[in-house]
């Protein structure tokens, strides 16, 4: 590992830069998105603050959850082309402070999320930072190519911290919620991993075309994204959106089940960086177009 760097050499404001960095802001705009998007959803009502300290407590709670397992991943992040930047490993950050900072802000998180929004949701969070550090990060990650199929349960629960925060409980639409995004996980990072196989390689960490090879991969990613496409809907079969939301949805699901066959038939890598990209935007639209569905009154 490459040493820390001494305090004194860090330019001003570096360090509030790099624990920022720690917190995988990208990755958390999406959680907290999502996070929103189930609090929105939820019968019943909230007051506004409460809704904002909710929605806080999710953002907080996943930053934790990337500053933890930066630290734990600092060997393999080294290696990793894109993630060698990361602060740990090129030691503008200690190992330690990174640590002591994830688990400062998943127990803030936790605790302002039980006090000032209510217990349920609480213990959901808990066990999202958990889940995703103890069981996707420390257990699955450099054991099995299944890592993200199980692993990304932990992005998938934030909607129902949202839920949780309206409701205090979880129910079906609030597990269809999860089931589409921890189907669309696996199409979603297995497609950045084919193109950044050589990374994973060098790590020695067992993604999928690490593992099963590129053709299977591929043939996995087609499978997830047909399975994907009706359950994108399935918020309209329960009643839980209108079919304006059901027709779009069957639309994107389309164009994301093309952009998977068309990763499976290529030979190089440009639609796996295309796929990988829309996948987000198709996450996004989604959710933005349930948010949508509501605000507008199409239910019912």
């Amino acid at each position: 590992m490459t040493a820390a760097v001494p305090a004194a050499a860090v330019p001003a404001g570096g360090e509030v830069a790099d624990y920022v960095a720690l917190l995988k802001p990208r990755v958390m705009s999406l959680v907290v998105f999502t996070g929103f998007a189930g609090l929105y959803l939820a019968p019943g009502t909230i007051h506004p603050v409460i809704a904002a300290v909710a929605v806080l407590c999710i953002a907080v709670g996943a930053g934790a959850s990337g500053a933890i397992n930066m630290w734990y991943d600092r060997d393999i992040d080294a290696v990793m082309e894109r993630t060698a930047e990361r602060p740990v490993p090129k030691g503008r950050i200690e190992p330690g402070a990174a640590l002591a900072f994830g688990v400062a802000l998943s127990l803030w998180s936790v605790m302002v999320m039980g006090l000032a929004v209510g217990w349920a949701a609480a213990a959901l969070l808990a066990f999202t930072i958990a889940f995703y550090v103890f069981i996707y990060t420390i257990w699955l990650k450099r054991r099995t190519p299944q890592n993200i199929v199980i692993g990304g349960a932990a992005g998938a629960f934030p909607p129902m911290v949202g839920w949780a925060a309206v409701t205090g409980d979880i129910s079906l639409s609030s597990i269809v919620l999860f089931a589409i995004i921890f189907m669309w996980t696996p199409p979603h990072f297995w497609a950045l991993a084919l193109y950044r196989r050589g990374d994973y390689e060098k790590a020695g960490v067992p993604m999928m075309p690490v593992v099963a090879g590129e053709k299977e991969t591929k043939r996995q990613i087609v499978l997830y994204s047909v399975l994907l496409a009706p359950l994108g809907m399935a918020p309209t079969f329960i009643g839980m959106s209108s079919w304006f939301y059901g027709g779009f949805a069957a639309a994107l699901g389309v164009i994301f089940v093309g952009f998977c066959v068309a990763v499976y038939r290529e030979t190089g890598d440009l639609y796996a960086r295309r796929t990988f990209a829309f996948s987000i935007l198709y996450l996004f639209l989604l959710f933005a177009a349930l948010i949508a569905d509501k605000a507008i009154g199409l239910v019912g």
